[in-house]
C-alpha cells in the first residue's frame, strides 16, 4: 500500500506559479511510474504529467499538450517525493490536482492522493 499526500496548492494570479508535492509515508517511489493529475467539477479526471523509468537511473517524462513548457514534474532526491513546478499558470489551469503512483502505467495509476486545490485568477 502506498499512501500519497499532496502540498502546494493554492490560489495565484494568472501568469503566476506554483510548486505541488507528493510525499510517499514509509516507502521509496523509485520503482512507481508517478504522476499527476486535476479534475474539475463535471469533468473526468485528466492526465497532467508523468515520470516513468526508462533504465536504471532514467526516467522519462511525459506532459498533456495543455502544460507542455509550464509544467515540470521531478523526483525528490529523497526518493518518496514527487514535484510539479507550475509556471505561467492560466485560469483554465484550476483544478483539484492528484498525485498518483502506478507499477505499470503512469496513465492507470493504483494508489492516489487525497487531492489539493489550485485556483488561478484571471
Amino acid at each position: 500500500q502506498v499512501q500519497l499526500v499532496e502540498s502546494g496548492g493554492g490560489l495565484v494570479q494568472a501568469g503566476g506559479s506554483l510548486r505541488l508535492s507528493c510525499v510517499a509515508s514509509g516507502r521509496t517511489l523509485s520503482n512507481y511510474a508517478m504522476a499527476w493529475f486535476r479534475q474539475v467539477p463535471g469533468k473526468d479526471r485528466e492526465f497532467v504529467a508523468g515520470t516513468r523509468r526508462g533504465g536504471a537511473m532514467t526516467y522519462y517524462a511525459d506532459y498533456a499538450d495543455s502544460v507542455k513548457n509550464r509544467f515540470t514534474i521531478s523526483r525528490g532526491s529523497a526518493k518518496n517525493t514527487v514535484y510539479l513546478q507550475m509556471n505561467r499558470l492560466k485560469p483554465e489551469d484550476t483544478a483539484v490536482y492528484y498525485c498518483a503512483a502506478a507499477v505499470t502505467s503512469q496513465y492507470h495509476p493504483d494508489y492516489w492522493g487525497q487531492g489539493t486545490q489550485v485556483t488561478v485568477s484571471s
